[in-house]
């Protein structure tokens, strides 16, 4: 299933959401800049730039010290400086969509102020959701989905009777339907357990922060209820 648009409205322009957007984006063209097909030495300057700015969990726990270039971020900096990295045009496609579909609504509940701060947050729990479960790894973590999944969970709080136009793939055959915002969720959810899970018994599987995923969803379920806004109440004074 691939959602495409919900049905509720905003009160307020998403700014920070799509401010988030913009900044994901310019990054990746920046990234794809780095990258000449053909070109060894600019592959190898697009490599190193992941390696600076993505979050190594071994760098993280102190058990390596990876080459890497003066004035790089530290380490702990790495956990919010990868949230803009991509690996790919869908990754970071597929991200910057369900942002901006449940994104604008989660904005719109929170404020501007307390939404960036929300986001960031259900990054940083998505970060050492992933870095947990294998804290020596080598491998780099990039991409905004931790702080995405962060934003999801919120939405199912908030609005789990939302209808969500989706694009439903059945082999060759594919059809748009109105599905209630739970079962999309839920559906996402579910697959992010299951291939979790895999990760465990099938090497392929760990090529996706599964955790990381299930860490920020986790942490939007718990912190929405922390960042919603209350609705004021009016007195009459007597």
């Amino acid at each position: 299933m691939l959602p495409l648009k919900d049905d509720i409205p905003t009160r307020s322009f998403p700014l920070v959401t799509v401010g988030l957007i913009a900044a994901n984006i310019l990054v990746f063209l920046y990234q794809l800049s780095l990258s000449v097909p053909g070109d060894r030495e600019a592959l190898r300057t697009a490599q190193a730039f992941v390696y600076e700015f993505g979050l190594i969990p071994c760098r993280l726990s102190g058990r390596c010290a990876l080459p890497v270039e003066l004035g790089a971020p530290a380490p702990f900096a790495t956990v919010f400086t990868s949230m803009f990295l991509h690996g790919g045009l869908f990754h970071v496609g597929g991200n910057m969509l369900y942002l901006w579909i449940f994104g604008n609504n989660v904005e719109d509940s929170m404020g501007h102020g307390r939404f960036i701060v929300f986001y960031l947050l259900s990054g940083l729990v998505a970060s050492l959701a992933q870095f947990a479960i294998d804290p020596a790894s080598q491998i780099p973590m990039i991409g905004a989905s931790g702080a995405v999944s962060g934003v999801l969970g919120a939405y199912l709080v908030m609005y789990p009777h939302a209808r969500v136009l989706t694009l439903v793939v059945f082999g060759i055959f594919w059809q748009f339907i109105r599905v209630p915002a739970v079962i999309v969720l839920g559906f996402w959810i579910v697959v992010q357990l299951l291939n979790g899970l895999l990760t465990f018994t099938t090497p392929q599987q760990r090529g996706v922060a599964w955790f990381a995923h299930i860490g920020g969803f986790l942490a939007g379920l718990v912190l929405i209820r922390f960042f919603r806004r209350r609705p004021r109440i009016r007195y009459t004074f007597h």
